[in-house]
C-alpha cells in the first residue's frame, strides 16, 4: 500500500507579496494580466525536509480551472533543516479575475511523504473607471 502524504506540523507556506502587471509584448492578448507572487516556505518542524514539487489550482471567474503540477519549485528541490526557509517568486497570467491555491510536496528525513498547503489568494484585476489613472 502506498504511503499517504501528510501535512507536517510546523511546515508552513505563505504569500509574502502579490504584484499586478498589465500588458506587455510577452503577454498573450487574451491574458494581458500578470500576477507575480512571492512565496516563503518555512520549516519550523523538528525534521529536515526536501521539497520535490508543487501543484497549483487556479479557478477563473469565467468558470475555467487551470491545474499545474510539476517536479521541483522554480527548478530547485530545496532541502530545509528545522528553522530554515525557502523563498521564491513566480507568476500566473490571466484575462479574468481568479483565485489561486498552491501546495508543495516532498519527503522528510525518514522518507515519509509530506506536503504543505498555501492558503488561497485572489488574482483580482484592478478596475479603473472613467477619469481614473
Amino acid at each position: 500500500m502506498p504511503s499517504l502524504s501528510r501535512e507536517l506540523p510546523g511546515l508552513t507556506a505563505r504569500l509574502d507579496k502579490l504584484c499586478h502587471h498589465h500588458g506587455g509584448a510577452s503577454l498573450p492578448p487574451d491574458k494581458p494580466h500578470a500576477f507575480v507572487y512571492h512565496i516563503t516556505i518555512n520549516n519550523r518542524s523538528d525534521r529536515t525536509i526536501t521539497l520535490l514539487g508543487r501543484k497549483w489550482v487556479v479557478l477563473h471567474a469565467d468558470g475555467t480551472r487551470l491545474v499545474i503540477e510539476g517536479d521541483k519549485i522554480v527548478g530547485e528541490t530545496p532541502r530545509l533543516t528545522p528553522g530554515e526557509q525557502f523563498s521564491y517568486n513566480s507568476y500566473h497570467v490571466t484575462g479574468v479575475d481568479a483565485v489561486a491555491q498552491g501546495s508543495f510536496h516532498g519527503v522528510d528525513e525518514l522518507g515519509r511523504k509530506i506536503h504543505v498547503i498555501l492558503p488561497p489568494f485572489e488574482l483580482a484585476i484592478p478596475r479603473t473607471g472613467p477619469g481614473d489613472m
